[in-house]
Protein backbone atom coordinates (compact mmCIF):
# COMPACT_ATOMS: atom_id res chain seq x y z
CA UNK A 1 0.00 0.00 0.00
CA UNK A 2 1.45 3.29 -1.31
CA UNK A 3 1.98 5.55 1.69
CA UNK A 4 0.17 9.14 2.12
CA UNK A 5 2.55 12.18 1.06
CA UNK A 6 1.99 15.43 2.03
CA UNK A 7 -0.13 16.70 -0.59
CA UNK A 8 -2.30 14.20 -0.90
CA UNK A 9 -3.34 14.78 2.55
CA UNK A 10 -3.91 18.63 2.40
CA UNK A 11 -5.73 17.66 -0.67
CA UNK A 12 -8.19 15.14 1.35
CA UNK A 13 -8.73 18.14 3.71
CA UNK A 14 -9.49 20.98 1.23
CA UNK A 15 -11.65 18.93 -0.43
CA UNK A 16 -13.41 17.54 2.53
CA UNK A 17 -14.15 20.73 3.92
CA UNK A 18 -14.89 21.79 0.40
CA UNK A 19 -17.89 19.81 0.37
CA UNK A 20 -18.60 21.41 3.97
CA UNK A 21 -18.81 24.77 2.31
CA UNK A 22 -15.93 26.02 3.72
CA UNK A 23 -13.40 28.93 1.55
CA UNK A 24 -9.86 27.92 1.30
CA UNK A 25 -7.39 30.13 2.34
CA UNK A 26 -3.93 31.11 1.41
CA UNK A 27 -1.22 30.36 4.58
CA UNK A 28 -0.47 33.81 6.24
CA UNK A 29 2.91 34.83 7.05
CA UNK A 30 4.96 33.12 9.54
CA UNK A 31 5.57 36.97 10.93
CA UNK A 32 2.37 38.19 12.29
CA UNK A 33 0.83 41.17 10.78
CA UNK A 34 -1.74 42.66 13.51
CA UNK A 35 -0.11 40.72 16.71
CA UNK A 36 2.84 41.90 18.23
CA UNK A 37 1.87 39.58 21.60
CA UNK A 38 4.16 37.15 19.98
CA UNK A 39 7.15 36.71 17.72
CA UNK A 40 5.97 34.44 15.48
CA UNK A 41 2.44 33.25 13.73
CA UNK A 42 2.54 30.17 16.18
CA UNK A 43 -1.35 28.48 14.95
CA UNK A 44 -4.13 28.70 12.68
CA UNK A 45 -6.06 31.31 14.64
CA UNK A 46 -3.26 33.98 14.66
CA UNK A 47 -4.24 35.50 11.57
CA UNK A 48 -7.88 35.33 12.27
CA UNK A 49 -8.41 37.20 15.77
CA UNK A 50 -10.12 40.38 14.71
CA UNK A 51 -12.58 37.89 12.76
CA UNK A 52 -12.78 35.64 15.69
CA UNK A 53 -13.66 38.90 17.32
CA UNK A 54 -16.32 39.35 15.63
CA UNK A 55 -15.32 41.43 12.36
CA UNK A 56 -16.51 39.94 9.16
CA UNK A 57 -14.09 38.09 7.41
CA UNK A 58 -14.47 38.44 3.26
CA UNK A 59 -14.15 34.99 2.53
CA UNK A 60 -17.29 34.11 4.60
CA UNK A 61 -18.08 32.73 8.15
CA UNK A 62 -16.30 28.68 7.29
CA UNK A 63 -12.75 28.75 6.54
CA UNK A 64 -10.64 26.28 5.62
CA UNK A 65 -6.39 26.23 5.35
CA UNK A 66 -2.86 24.83 5.99
CA UNK A 67 -0.90 27.14 8.38
CA UNK A 68 2.93 27.41 8.57
CA UNK A 69 3.80 27.92 11.92
CA UNK A 70 6.78 28.44 14.17
CA UNK A 71 7.62 27.77 17.60
CA UNK A 72 10.49 27.83 19.45
CA UNK A 73 9.29 27.35 23.29
CA UNK A 74 10.47 23.12 22.65
CA UNK A 75 13.47 24.55 20.72
CA UNK A 76 16.01 22.02 23.29
CA UNK A 77 13.41 19.62 22.73
CA UNK A 78 13.98 19.08 18.82
CA UNK A 79 16.44 16.06 17.73
CA UNK A 80 13.49 13.33 19.37
CA UNK A 81 11.09 11.72 16.69
CA UNK A 82 7.91 14.36 17.76
CA UNK A 83 9.08 17.94 18.82
CA UNK A 84 9.83 20.78 15.49
CA UNK A 85 10.47 24.32 15.55
CA UNK A 86 8.59 24.87 11.76
CA UNK A 87 5.14 22.81 11.02
CA UNK A 88 2.14 23.09 9.67
CA UNK A 89 -1.54 23.25 10.89
CA UNK A 90 -4.54 21.54 8.89
CA UNK A 91 -7.54 23.94 10.73
CA UNK A 92 -11.23 24.50 9.62
CA UNK A 93 -13.21 27.60 11.63
CA UNK A 94 -16.48 28.75 12.28
CA UNK A 95 -16.88 32.24 12.96
CA UNK A 96 -20.15 32.23 14.65
CA UNK A 97 -21.84 30.12 12.36
CA UNK A 98 -21.73 26.19 13.16
CA UNK A 99 -20.63 24.45 16.82
CA UNK A 100 -19.52 21.77 18.42
CA UNK A 101 -22.13 19.21 16.94
CA UNK A 102 -21.05 19.85 13.24
CA UNK A 103 -17.24 20.15 14.14
CA UNK A 104 -16.90 16.80 16.44
CA UNK A 105 -19.00 14.92 14.11
CA UNK A 106 -16.56 15.78 11.05
CA UNK A 107 -13.87 15.31 13.17
CA UNK A 108 -15.43 11.85 13.23
CA UNK A 109 -16.23 11.38 9.43
CA UNK A 110 -13.05 13.14 8.01
CA UNK A 111 -10.67 10.69 10.42
CA UNK A 112 -12.51 7.34 10.08
CA UNK A 113 -13.81 7.49 6.74
CA UNK A 114 -13.27 5.26 4.15
CA UNK A 115 -13.07 8.05 1.36
CA UNK A 116 -10.89 9.96 3.51
CA UNK A 117 -8.25 9.04 6.05
CA UNK A 118 -9.61 5.63 6.67
CA UNK A 119 -8.43 5.53 10.28
CA UNK A 120 -9.79 2.56 12.41
CA UNK A 121 -12.38 3.65 14.91
CA UNK A 122 -11.52 1.09 17.52
CA UNK A 123 -8.32 2.90 17.68
CA UNK A 124 -9.62 6.34 18.52
CA UNK A 125 -9.98 8.21 21.81
CA UNK A 126 -10.95 11.46 23.09
CA UNK A 127 -9.96 13.90 25.94
CA UNK A 128 -12.83 16.56 27.09
CA UNK A 129 -12.17 19.96 29.42
CA UNK A 130 -13.80 17.90 33.00
CA UNK A 131 -14.53 21.84 34.46
CA UNK A 132 -13.32 24.16 37.21
CA UNK A 133 -14.31 27.55 39.08
CA UNK A 134 -14.41 29.88 36.04
CA UNK A 135 -16.10 27.29 33.46
CA UNK A 136 -18.16 24.05 34.03
CA UNK A 137 -17.29 20.73 32.15
CA UNK A 138 -17.65 19.89 28.73
CA UNK A 139 -20.85 17.60 28.70
CA UNK A 140 -22.06 18.47 25.62
CA UNK A 141 -19.17 17.53 23.89
CA UNK A 142 -18.86 14.04 25.82
CA UNK A 143 -22.84 13.51 24.39
CA UNK A 144 -21.80 14.24 21.05
CA UNK A 145 -18.87 11.50 20.76
CA UNK A 146 -21.04 9.06 22.57
CA UNK A 147 -23.57 9.73 19.53
CA UNK A 148 -20.84 8.48 17.26
CA UNK A 149 -20.20 5.30 19.11
CA UNK A 150 -17.20 5.76 21.33
CA UNK A 151 -17.55 4.66 24.92
CA UNK A 152 -17.17 6.56 28.03
CA UNK A 153 -14.02 4.63 28.97
CA UNK A 154 -12.99 6.70 25.78
CA UNK A 155 -13.15 9.69 26.86
CA UNK A 156 -11.07 11.37 29.27
CA UNK A 157 -12.13 14.17 31.56
CA UNK A 158 -8.81 16.10 31.89
CA UNK A 159 -8.26 20.06 33.09
CA UNK A 160 -7.44 23.26 31.72
CA UNK A 161 -3.94 22.67 31.19
CA UNK A 162 -5.26 19.67 28.81
CA UNK A 163 -7.90 20.72 27.31
CA UNK A 164 -8.15 24.84 27.89
CA UNK A 165 -6.99 26.99 24.33
CA UNK A 166 -5.92 30.57 24.55
CA UNK A 167 -5.97 33.66 24.70
CA UNK A 168 -2.95 33.75 22.49
CA UNK A 169 -1.82 37.29 24.74
CA UNK A 170 -2.99 37.71 27.76
CA UNK A 171 -6.81 38.93 26.69
CA UNK A 172 -8.73 37.72 23.74
CA UNK A 173 -11.23 34.60 22.56
CA UNK A 174 -10.06 31.14 24.31
CA UNK A 175 -12.18 27.92 25.59
CA UNK A 176 -12.39 24.32 26.01
CA UNK A 177 -11.27 22.40 23.73
CA UNK A 178 -11.76 18.41 22.67
CA UNK A 179 -8.92 16.64 21.60
CA UNK A 180 -8.47 13.19 19.45
CA UNK A 181 -6.06 10.53 20.11
CA UNK A 182 -4.69 7.71 18.10
CA UNK A 183 -3.34 4.35 19.60
CA UNK A 184 0.13 3.08 17.77
CA UNK A 185 1.05 0.82 19.88
CA UNK A 186 1.87 -2.90 18.59
CA UNK A 187 -1.42 -4.63 20.73
CA UNK A 188 -4.79 -4.14 20.28
CA UNK A 189 -5.71 -0.70 22.34
CA UNK A 190 -7.08 -0.86 25.75
CA UNK A 191 -10.54 -0.31 26.89
CA UNK A 192 -9.61 2.24 28.71
CA UNK A 193 -7.94 5.38 27.55
CA UNK A 194 -5.33 6.78 29.53
CA UNK A 195 -3.85 10.27 28.35
CA UNK A 196 -0.08 9.67 30.09
CA UNK A 197 0.04 6.69 28.00
CA UNK A 198 2.62 7.97 25.04
CA UNK A 199 0.84 4.96 22.83
CA UNK A 200 -1.88 7.22 22.25
CA UNK A 201 -1.11 10.28 20.04
CA UNK A 202 -2.99 13.21 20.01
CA UNK A 203 -3.55 13.63 16.20
CA UNK A 204 -6.72 16.67 16.18
CA UNK A 205 -8.02 19.53 18.61
CA UNK A 206 -11.14 21.01 18.16
CA UNK A 207 -11.69 24.21 20.12
CA UNK A 208 -14.58 26.22 20.96
CA UNK A 209 -14.05 29.86 21.52
CA UNK A 210 -17.04 30.28 23.14
CA UNK A 211 -15.54 33.20 26.18
CA UNK A 212 -13.19 36.29 26.26
CA UNK A 213 -10.54 36.64 28.43
CA UNK A 214 -10.49 40.17 29.92
CA UNK A 215 -7.31 42.04 31.45
CA UNK A 216 -9.04 42.01 34.72
CA UNK A 217 -7.84 37.97 34.16
CA UNK A 218 -12.03 37.42 34.34
CA UNK A 219 -13.51 34.85 31.69
CA UNK A 220 -17.01 36.00 30.21
CA UNK A 221 -19.12 34.58 27.36
CA UNK A 222 -17.87 35.74 23.77
CA UNK A 223 -20.33 37.58 21.81
CA UNK A 224 -19.10 34.94 18.37
CA UNK A 225 -19.10 31.44 19.46
CA UNK A 226 -16.43 30.01 17.29
CA UNK A 227 -14.75 26.83 16.59
CA UNK A 228 -11.04 26.83 15.71
CA UNK A 229 -9.64 22.96 14.93
CA UNK A 230 -5.57 21.96 14.26
CA UNK A 231 -4.53 18.99 12.80
CA UNK A 232 -0.77 18.36 12.70
CA UNK A 233 0.28 17.63 9.17
CA UNK A 234 3.18 15.56 9.79
CA UNK A 235 1.85 13.86 13.37
CA UNK A 236 -0.97 12.47 11.23
CA UNK A 237 1.41 11.63 8.02
CA UNK A 238 3.64 9.63 10.47
CA UNK A 239 0.23 7.97 12.44
CA UNK A 240 -1.47 7.13 8.77
CA UNK A 241 1.77 6.12 7.50
CA UNK A 242 2.28 3.41 10.51
CA UNK A 243 5.72 5.31 11.33
CA UNK A 244 7.51 5.79 14.51
CA UNK A 245 9.77 8.88 13.95
CA UNK A 246 8.25 12.27 12.11
CA UNK A 247 11.34 12.54 10.21
CA UNK A 248 10.41 9.64 7.82
CA UNK A 249 7.59 11.58 6.57
CA UNK A 250 8.28 12.23 2.73
CA UNK A 251 8.36 16.51 3.54
CA UNK A 252 11.73 15.41 5.98
CA UNK A 253 12.97 12.67 4.54
CA UNK A 254 13.98 14.29 1.22
CA UNK A 255 16.33 16.20 4.05
CA UNK A 256 17.56 13.80 6.33
CA UNK A 257 18.50 12.25 2.82
CA UNK A 258 20.66 15.29 1.66
CA UNK A 259 22.56 15.75 5.27
CA UNK A 260 23.48 11.94 4.71
CA UNK A 261 24.58 12.66 1.24
CA UNK A 262 26.80 15.28 2.30
CA UNK A 263 28.43 14.43 5.60
CA UNK A 264 28.91 10.48 4.76
CA UNK A 265 26.66 9.47 7.61
CA UNK A 266 24.14 7.18 8.66
CA UNK A 267 20.74 8.74 9.67
CA UNK A 268 20.75 5.67 12.39
CA UNK A 269 23.82 6.55 14.55
CA UNK A 270 23.42 10.29 14.13
CA UNK A 271 19.34 10.57 14.35
CA UNK A 272 19.68 13.51 16.80
CA UNK A 273 22.30 16.07 14.58
CA UNK A 274 20.17 14.80 11.37
CA UNK A 275 16.75 15.78 12.86
CA UNK A 276 18.05 18.97 14.47
CA UNK A 277 19.69 20.13 11.17
CA UNK A 278 16.65 19.47 8.89
CA UNK A 279 14.28 20.85 11.22
CA UNK A 280 16.14 24.42 11.91
CA UNK A 281 16.92 24.51 7.98
CA UNK A 282 13.48 24.04 7.35
CA UNK A 283 12.23 26.75 9.57
CA UNK A 284 15.07 29.47 8.66
CA UNK A 285 14.70 29.03 4.88
CA UNK A 286 10.55 29.16 5.21
CA UNK A 287 11.24 32.35 7.71
CA UNK A 288 13.36 34.35 5.41
CA UNK A 289 11.18 33.70 2.36
CA UNK A 290 8.79 35.36 4.71
CA UNK A 291 11.03 38.16 5.40
CA UNK A 292 12.49 37.91 8.31
CA UNK A 293 15.99 38.34 8.46
CA UNK A 294 18.19 36.85 10.23
CA UNK A 295 19.87 39.56 13.22
CA UNK A 296 20.73 39.89 16.66
CA UNK A 297 17.21 40.99 17.54
CA UNK A 298 13.49 39.74 17.85
CA UNK A 299 12.56 37.41 15.26
CA UNK A 300 15.80 37.62 13.39
CA UNK A 301 17.70 36.64 16.68
CA UNK A 302 15.76 33.43 16.56
CA UNK A 303 16.04 32.38 13.23
CA UNK A 304 20.11 33.37 13.56
CA UNK A 305 20.43 30.83 16.41
CA UNK A 306 18.50 28.06 14.30
CA UNK A 307 20.69 28.49 11.42
CA UNK A 308 23.77 28.34 14.00
CA UNK A 309 22.52 25.52 15.54
CA UNK A 310 22.08 23.71 12.47
CA UNK A 311 25.50 24.62 11.53
CA UNK A 312 27.00 23.30 14.51
CA UNK A 313 25.39 20.26 14.59
CA UNK A 314 26.73 19.68 11.13
CA UNK A 315 30.35 20.35 12.07
CA UNK A 316 29.96 17.59 14.98
CA UNK A 317 29.05 15.15 12.11
CA UNK A 318 31.54 16.14 9.81
CA UNK A 319 30.14 19.17 7.82
CA UNK A 320 33.01 21.09 8.03
CA UNK A 321 32.47 22.84 4.50
CA UNK A 322 28.98 25.25 3.59
CA UNK A 323 26.02 22.76 3.37
CA UNK A 324 23.05 25.03 4.57
CA UNK A 325 22.27 26.67 1.18
CA UNK A 326 21.96 22.92 -0.48
CA UNK A 327 19.12 21.76 2.02
CA UNK A 328 17.51 25.37 1.51
CA UNK A 329 17.24 24.40 -1.57
CA UNK A 330 15.93 21.03 -0.74
CA UNK A 331 13.63 22.82 1.01
CA UNK A 332 12.05 25.35 -1.70
CA UNK A 333 12.11 22.16 -4.14
CA UNK A 334 9.46 20.60 -1.04
CA UNK A 335 7.27 24.13 -0.56
CA UNK A 336 7.63 25.55 -3.36
CA UNK A 337 3.93 24.89 -4.39
CA UNK A 338 2.66 26.60 -1.49
CA UNK A 339 5.23 28.76 -0.36
CA UNK A 340 6.94 31.24 -2.47
CA UNK A 341 11.26 30.80 -2.00
CA UNK A 342 13.48 32.34 -4.17
CA UNK A 343 17.18 32.36 -4.85
CA UNK A 344 17.86 35.29 -2.78
CA UNK A 345 17.08 32.99 0.35
CA UNK A 346 19.04 30.80 -0.36
CA UNK A 347 22.12 33.21 -1.21
CA UNK A 348 20.96 34.60 2.76
CA UNK A 349 21.64 31.01 4.14
CA UNK A 350 25.35 30.80 2.04
CA UNK A 351 25.87 34.58 4.00
CA UNK A 352 24.81 33.51 7.18
CA UNK A 353 26.78 30.33 7.61
CA UNK A 354 29.83 31.75 5.79
CA UNK A 355 29.66 34.62 8.98
CA UNK A 356 29.14 32.07 11.50
CA UNK A 357 31.65 29.34 10.11
CA UNK A 358 34.54 32.36 10.61
CA UNK A 359 33.24 32.78 14.75
CA UNK A 360 33.21 29.45 14.99
CA UNK A 361 36.81 29.55 13.68
CA UNK A 362 37.45 32.06 16.31
CA UNK A 363 35.76 29.93 19.35
CA UNK A 364 37.99 26.76 18.35
CA UNK A 365 41.05 28.61 17.91
CA UNK A 366 40.46 29.96 20.95
CA UNK A 367 39.77 27.28 23.14
CA UNK A 368 42.77 25.63 21.78
CA UNK A 369 44.88 28.11 22.61
CA UNK A 370 43.90 30.09 25.46
CA UNK A 371 41.94 27.51 27.21
CA UNK A 372 43.74 24.94 26.50
CA UNK A 373 47.29 26.47 27.70
CA UNK A 374 45.64 27.95 30.47
CA UNK A 375 43.73 25.76 32.22
CA UNK A 376 46.32 23.36 31.63
CA UNK A 377 49.41 25.12 33.21
CA UNK A 378 47.24 25.95 36.39
CA UNK A 379 45.09 22.64 36.58
CA UNK A 380 42.29 25.48 36.78
CA UNK A 381 38.48 23.38 35.91
CA UNK A 382 36.27 25.04 33.32
CA UNK A 383 33.09 26.68 34.91
CA UNK A 384 29.48 26.88 34.34
CA UNK A 385 29.90 30.62 33.47
CA UNK A 386 32.34 30.08 31.15
CA UNK A 387 30.80 27.61 29.39
CA UNK A 388 27.53 29.63 29.35
CA UNK A 389 29.64 32.74 27.76
CA UNK A 390 31.23 30.29 24.93
CA UNK A 391 27.34 29.48 24.19
CA UNK A 392 26.50 32.75 24.26
CA UNK A 393 29.36 34.52 22.05
CA UNK A 394 30.55 31.97 19.91
CA UNK A 395 27.38 29.71 19.51
CA UNK A 396 28.71 26.92 21.10
CA UNK A 397 25.90 24.47 22.91
CA UNK A 398 26.98 23.14 25.91
CA UNK A 399 27.81 19.23 24.57
CA UNK A 400 30.58 21.07 21.98
CA UNK A 401 32.33 22.63 24.38
CA UNK A 402 31.49 19.50 26.90
CA UNK A 403 33.12 17.59 23.93
CA UNK A 404 36.12 20.26 23.44
CA UNK A 405 37.36 19.69 27.08
CA UNK A 406 37.32 16.21 26.93
CA UNK A 407 39.39 16.38 23.58
CA UNK A 408 41.85 19.44 25.64
CA UNK A 409 41.76 16.98 28.75
CA UNK A 410 40.40 20.18 30.55
CA UNK A 411 38.37 19.06 33.74
CA UNK A 412 34.95 20.89 34.35
CA UNK A 413 34.32 22.43 37.61
CA UNK A 414 31.96 19.74 39.79
CA UNK A 415 28.98 22.06 39.17
CA UNK A 416 29.22 23.34 35.56
CA UNK A 417 26.66 21.92 33.70
CA UNK A 418 24.04 22.58 36.57
CA UNK A 419 25.65 25.98 36.69
CA UNK A 420 25.40 26.51 32.46
CA UNK A 421 21.74 25.62 32.92
CA UNK A 422 20.94 28.05 35.52
CA UNK A 423 22.76 31.21 33.29
CA UNK A 424 20.68 29.77 30.08
CA UNK A 425 17.66 29.88 32.63
CA UNK A 426 18.53 32.96 34.05
CA UNK A 427 19.21 34.48 30.72
CA UNK A 428 15.77 33.52 28.92
CA UNK A 429 13.37 34.12 32.11
CA UNK A 430 14.85 37.69 31.47
CA UNK A 431 14.71 37.89 27.97
CA UNK A 432 10.79 36.91 28.53
CA UNK A 433 10.18 39.17 30.67
CA UNK A 434 11.70 41.83 28.50
CA UNK A 435 9.27 40.67 25.59
CA UNK A 436 6.50 40.76 27.71
CA UNK A 437 6.73 44.44 28.17
CA UNK A 438 7.78 45.08 24.51
CA UNK A 439 4.46 42.81 22.56
CA UNK A 440 1.65 43.82 25.76
CA UNK A 441 -0.98 44.95 24.58
CA UNK A 442 -1.17 43.94 21.00
CA UNK A 443 -4.14 44.19 18.04
CA UNK A 444 -4.70 40.38 19.64
CA UNK A 445 -7.25 42.64 22.71
CA UNK A 446 -8.61 44.67 20.15
CA UNK A 447 -7.52 48.07 21.43
CA UNK A 448 -8.59 51.10 20.82
CA UNK A 449 -5.08 52.58 20.89
CA UNK A 450 -4.35 49.36 18.55
CA UNK A 451 -6.22 50.22 16.07
CA UNK A 452 -5.46 53.54 15.86
CA UNK A 453 -2.05 52.95 15.44
CA UNK A 454 -2.70 50.49 12.69
CA UNK A 455 -4.32 53.13 10.61
CA UNK A 456 -2.05 55.83 11.42
CA UNK A 457 0.71 53.12 9.23
CA UNK A 458 -1.77 53.52 6.24
CA UNK A 459 -1.31 57.18 6.59
CA UNK A 460 2.35 57.13 7.09
CA UNK A 461 2.68 54.47 3.71
CA UNK A 462 1.08 57.26 1.35
CA UNK A 463 2.80 60.13 3.02
CA UNK A 464 6.29 58.18 2.03
CA UNK A 465 5.54 57.25 -1.45
CA UNK A 466 4.41 60.99 -1.79
CA UNK A 467 7.65 61.93 -0.39
CA UNK A 468 10.31 58.80 -1.47
CA UNK A 469 8.35 57.26 -4.74
CA UNK A 470 5.79 54.81 -5.54
CA UNK A 471 8.32 52.25 -5.42
CA UNK A 472 8.54 52.17 -1.57
CA UNK A 473 7.00 48.99 0.03
CA UNK A 474 5.50 48.10 3.35
CA UNK A 475 8.34 45.51 4.48
CA UNK A 476 6.48 44.45 8.06
CA UNK A 477 4.69 46.17 10.97
CA UNK A 478 4.53 45.64 14.53
CA UNK A 479 1.92 48.07 17.21
CA UNK A 480 1.70 47.21 20.65
CA UNK A 481 -0.09 49.66 22.84
CA UNK A 482 2.76 52.25 23.28
CA UNK A 483 4.37 53.08 19.65
CA UNK A 484 4.07 51.99 16.43
CA UNK A 485 6.98 50.20 13.89
CA UNK A 486 6.53 50.35 10.48
CA UNK A 487 9.29 48.64 7.92
CA UNK A 488 9.77 49.81 4.48
CA UNK A 489 12.17 49.50 1.48
CA UNK A 490 14.33 52.08 1.06
CA UNK A 491 18.06 52.02 0.56
CA UNK A 492 19.13 55.18 2.32
CA UNK A 493 18.91 56.84 5.90
CA UNK A 494 16.05 59.70 5.81
CA UNK A 495 17.66 63.21 6.50
CA UNK A 496 15.74 64.90 9.02
CA UNK A 497 13.80 67.48 6.61
CA UNK A 498 12.54 64.29 5.52
CA UNK A 499 11.52 63.14 8.77
CA UNK A 500 9.82 66.52 9.13
CA UNK A 501 8.04 66.52 6.15
CA UNK A 502 6.64 62.80 7.21
CA UNK A 503 5.50 63.87 10.86
CA UNK A 504 3.82 67.25 8.78
CA UNK A 505 2.16 65.52 6.59
CA UNK A 506 0.83 62.72 8.57
CA UNK A 507 -0.78 65.46 10.96
CA UNK A 508 -1.97 67.45 8.38
CA UNK A 509 -4.42 64.20 7.06
CA UNK A 510 -5.56 63.40 10.81
CA UNK A 511 -6.42 66.80 10.90
CA UNK A 512 -8.33 67.39 7.58
CA UNK A 513 -10.39 64.03 9.68
CA UNK A 514 -10.99 62.10 6.07
CA UNK A 515 -13.29 59.31 6.95
CA UNK A 516 -11.96 55.70 6.54
CA UNK A 517 -14.52 53.06 4.62
CA UNK A 518 -14.20 49.77 3.72
CA UNK A 519 -15.47 47.44 0.75
CA UNK A 520 -15.09 44.13 0.22
CA UNK A 521 -14.37 42.59 -3.32
CA UNK A 522 -12.01 39.90 -5.03
CA UNK A 523 -8.80 39.92 -5.40
CA UNK A 524 -8.46 40.62 -9.15
CA UNK A 525 -10.48 43.44 -8.73
CA UNK A 526 -9.03 45.25 -5.97
CA UNK A 527 -5.79 45.18 -7.50
CA UNK A 528 -7.02 46.35 -10.79
CA UNK A 529 -8.39 49.19 -8.20
CA UNK A 530 -5.01 50.11 -8.05
CA UNK A 531 -5.17 49.47 -3.71
CA UNK A 532 -1.70 48.95 -2.11
CA UNK A 533 -0.77 45.14 -1.84
CA UNK A 534 2.37 43.55 0.15
CA UNK A 535 4.79 42.15 -2.47
CA UNK A 536 4.18 38.50 -2.15
CA UNK A 537 1.80 38.63 0.06
CA UNK A 538 -0.73 35.73 -0.24
CA UNK A 539 -3.97 37.11 -0.54
CA UNK A 540 -7.26 34.81 -0.44
CA UNK A 541 -9.73 35.37 -3.64
CA UNK A 542 -12.09 37.74 -1.44
CA UNK A 543 -10.28 41.06 0.37
CA UNK A 544 -11.23 44.27 1.91
CA UNK A 545 -9.74 47.50 0.87
CA UNK A 546 -9.73 50.26 3.21
CA UNK A 547 -9.94 53.39 1.58
CA UNK A 548 -9.02 57.11 3.28
CA UNK A 549 -10.60 60.03 1.73
CA UNK A 550 -13.32 60.93 -0.40
CA UNK A 551 -14.64 60.11 -3.87
CA UNK A 552 -12.96 63.54 -4.38
CA UNK A 553 -9.64 62.82 -3.13
CA UNK A 554 -8.30 59.50 -2.24
CA UNK A 555 -5.22 59.56 -0.05
CA UNK A 556 -4.60 55.54 0.54
CA UNK A 557 -6.42 52.51 -0.70
CA UNK A 558 -4.96 49.33 0.66
CA UNK A 559 -5.91 45.53 0.93
CA UNK A 560 -5.95 45.12 4.27
CA UNK A 561 -7.50 43.00 7.28
CA UNK A 562 -7.73 45.83 9.63
CA UNK A 563 -9.10 46.92 12.88
CA UNK A 564 -9.25 50.60 11.45
CA UNK A 565 -11.03 53.86 12.81
CA UNK A 566 -14.23 55.59 11.04
CA UNK A 567 -12.05 59.19 10.75
CA UNK A 568 -8.17 59.94 10.68
CA UNK A 569 -9.17 63.27 13.14
CA UNK A 570 -9.20 60.10 16.16
CA UNK A 571 -5.99 59.52 15.88
CA UNK A 572 -4.32 62.25 17.80
CA UNK A 573 -0.59 63.84 17.20
CA UNK A 574 1.92 61.90 15.31
CA UNK A 575 5.68 62.15 15.93
CA UNK A 576 8.53 59.97 14.83
CA UNK A 577 11.03 58.67 17.69
CA UNK A 578 13.23 57.28 16.02
CA UNK A 579 14.63 56.34 11.94
CA UNK A 580 16.82 53.50 11.61
CA UNK A 581 17.68 50.44 9.62
CA UNK A 582 16.42 47.07 9.59
CA UNK A 583 18.70 45.05 7.41
CA UNK A 584 19.94 45.88 4.24
CA UNK A 585 17.51 48.09 1.85
CA UNK A 586 14.84 48.03 4.93
CA UNK A 587 14.29 51.27 7.00
CA UNK A 588 12.66 51.48 10.08
CA UNK A 589 10.39 54.24 11.61
CA UNK A 590 9.05 54.28 14.99
CA UNK A 591 6.28 56.52 16.15
CA UNK A 592 3.40 57.66 18.47
CA UNK A 593 0.39 58.97 18.89
CA UNK A 594 -0.34 61.87 21.87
Amino acid sequence: MSQLTRADLIEKFRRFFALKRHTWLPSASLLPENDPTVLFTTAGMHPLVPYLMGEKHPAGKRLANVQKCLRTDDIDEVGDKIHHTFFEMLGNWSLGDYGKKEAISWSWEFLSGPKWLGLDKNRLAVSIFRGDDSAPSDEESATFWRSLGLTDKRIARLGKKENWWGPVGATGPCGPDTEMFYWTGETAPPVAFDSKDERWVEIWNDVFMVYDKKSTGEIAPLKQKNVDTGMGLVRVLSVINDLADDYLTDPFWPLINKIGLLSGQSYQKNTEAFRVIADHLCAATIAISDGIIPSNKEQGYIIRRLIRRAIIKGWQIGLKENFTARLGEQVREIYQAEYSIDRAVIERLEQEEKKFRLTLARGLRLFSRQYSEQFSAVRKKLTGKELFDLFQTYGFPLELSVELAKQKKIALSHRAEEEFRQEQRRHQDTSRTAAVGRFKGGLASGGEVETKYHTATHLLLAALREKLGENINQKGANITAERMRFDFSYPEKLTDEQIKYLEDRVNWLIKADLPVTVEEMPLVQALRSKATAIPGFNYPELVKVYTIGGCLWVVSREICGGPHVKNTGELGHFRIIKEESSSQGIRRIKAVLS
